[in-house]
């Protein structure tokens, strides 16, 4: 096994940060452990890492134990690089230079993390001259010229802008695919991690509560806290609204149906719909999201066309339900 997580626990001044965890990677596996703040994310990372040491249990990385800072003298995995949210770079120097003071690689290897991470352009710039995106990609580019074997990314879209956040999704993408790095990164926020991820570990309140595929995370949530962490959705009650039913299927009497805003729609054309009437709509660039009052409850429907205003009779359907 490539990395093996075997019942981590730990409790930091009396309190249970993490509960006994047991979870696996396999080589070139992307894994992204997502949960709210508080949740034991960053610990659960850094135990992995070698730099916490864990209270119980034991993480096995190619067949043998990562040590804990209370069992060696520097703290860290050598094969695995770890890059805190909190980084910092030395001032007064050129980035080449920083990146020379790492580097176990051949120049022409180095190049290409250079280019991978997009600072092949600032290397005769001043670590006092770079904005915080291309500081953190100047951070991961040092380490990966250690040549790690795992890469682990501690909430990597965190305090970014747009433009920095999608070029270090990028990246991170490239490191995957190009680099052939294995690589894990926590997130608050799943919805960054959908396309990316191959896996999810959901973390609240230290413990494990599901784990899966994006696609089994977003369409099968096994909680309203896991639905809420991939994204937008409608919980329907159909004990309290059962005309629901009738577009839903009897398999949800008496039940609660997740069901996200793009599996509506307006088309009408389908056997079985209800009526509403749209309250708001909300425009947000590559698509509307319209809040629709159907049988006394408020639904998100999720839709590309710009033709509902406050008011308006609708028909709202089940268009998929697959997942």
């Amino acid at each position: 096994m490539f990395l093996s997580v075997q019942g981590i626990a730990k409790q930091q001044l009396g309190k249970t940060v993490l509960h006994p965890i047991y979870l696996n990677q396999l080589p070139n596996q992307r894994i992204a452990i997502a949960g709210e703040t508080g949740s034991g994310k960053s610990t659960l990372l850094k135990i992995i890492a070698g730099l916490i040491q864990p209270d119980e249990g034991a993480v096995y990385f190619l067949g043998q134990r990562v040590l804990g800072p209370l069992e060696v003298l520097i703290p860290g995995h050598p094969s695995i690089a770890y890059l805190s949210q909190h980084f910092e770079l030395r001032n007064n120097y050129r980035v080449h230079e920083l990146l020379e003071m790492d580097n176990l690689l051949p120049q022409s290897e180095a190049v290409i993390i250079y280019e991978v991470c997009r600072i092949d352009h600032l290397l005769q710039r001043k670590t006092d001259e770079l904005s915080g995106g291309e500081k953190q990609r100047i951070a991961l580019a040092k380490l990966l010229t250690k040549a790690p074997v795992l890469l682990l990314l501690d909430e990597p879209f965190s305090n970014l802008d747009r433009v920095h956040k999608q070029m270090i999704q990028t990246v991170i993408e490239d490191i995957s695919s190009v680099l052939n790095i294995t690589c894990m990164l926590v997130s608050h926020d799943a919805t960054d991690v959908l396309s990316w991820a191959d896996r999810v570990w959901v973390l609240k309140e230290g413990k494990l509560i599901q784990e899966g595929s994006t696609k089994q995370l977003y369409y099968h949530p096994v909680n309203e806290y896991v639905a809420a962490l991939m994204g937008e959705y409608n919980l329907i009650d159909t004990s309290l609204y059962p005309e629901f039913i009738q577009i839903l299927g009897e398999g949800v009497r008496g039940k609660r149906a997740l069901i996200r805003p793009e599996q509506f729609s307006f088309n009408g054309h389908a056997a079985n719909f209800l009526e509403g009437r749209v309250e708001k709509s909300f425009f947000y660039g590559s698509h509307y999201m319209v809040h629709v009052l159907v049988e006394g409850m408020v639904i998100k429907v999720q839709t590309a066309i710009f033709q509902y205003h406050a008011g308006d009779k609708v028909k709202v359907q089940i268009d998929d339900l697959a997942g």
